[in-house]
């Protein structure tokens, strides 16, 4: 089998309750081919998934849930994270790359959850994005999958893929991504659906060449590939 070269043909552009609509079937047909999608980080309290959410920078899930067991035998608490020698934590999440901004992160991280907020991991915005090395989408992460407060939408480099190839933005900045997808997702699967789309395009809608005829979206991407035979 090939693929031809070129997309589908271009089509006149959706009006915004035909975007929406094209959304929500988006969401039916990924929730039934995954029904089981959720957060790849192992995590068995809200510190610990904010620590292995600074930890997945530019590094696989797979690296992190790794490297997690040894640093938290070591480290189980922000006091202790915090209190640690340096050199100690950079030696154990070494292989997650970055290792010594990370490491500077988790322990002004830890630092601050001791002296702000008693050693408790927040459960808003305003705060968890106070704290160092946290950003907007690391507090979606642990807002929506720790503490079951959906606040926004995830968008990382599958999400952001994965959004302009459906057709449901065209923007390229997490931010504007994410302004995007929240004006279409119901709030309701506003943390679901960034699970769905990370499992979509880490199994099928992959970066280099998406496996379009395995798509159950194929017929409704702006994006696809036709398949030919030889």
């Amino acid at each position: 089998m090939k693929r031809a070269a070129g997309g589908a043909p271009p089509r006149r552009r959706k009006t915004a309750a035909e975007l929406r609509e094209h959304t929500l079937l988006i969401i039916r047909r990924l929730k039934k081919e995954y029904p089981a999608a959720h957060c790849e980080l192992d995590f068995e309290s809200p510190f610990r998934l904010l620590v292995a959410t600074i930890l997945s920078a530019q590094c696989t899930d797979k690296r992190v849930n790794m490297v997690t067991p040894k640093l938290f035998a070591a480290y189980p608490t922000p006091k202790k994270m915090a209190e640690a020698p340096p050199e100690k934590v950079e030696e154990i999440i070494k292989s997650t790359g970055f290792f010594r901004a990370k490491t500077k992160s988790l322990q002004g991280m830890s630092a601050a959850l001791v002296e702000q907020h008693g050693g408790k991991v927040p459960d808003s915005m305003d705060e968890l994005t106070s704290l160092r090395g946290v950003g907007r989408k690391t507090a979606n992460v642990v807002l929506g999958n720790a503490f079951g407060k959906a606040e926004g939408i995830v968008v990382d480099t599958h999400v952001g893929r994965v959004g302009v190839r459906l057709g449901l933005t065209n923007e390229t900045d997490p931010v504007k991504v994410e302004e995007k997808l929240m004006a279409l997702v119901p709030r309701r699967d506003w943390t679901i659906f960034s699970h769905l789309l990370i499992f979509h395009g880490r199994r099928v809608c992959v970066a280099r060449l998406p496996r379009c005829g395995a798509c159950v979206l194929n017929d409704v991407c702006p994006s696809r590939r036709e398949v030919i035979s030889d």
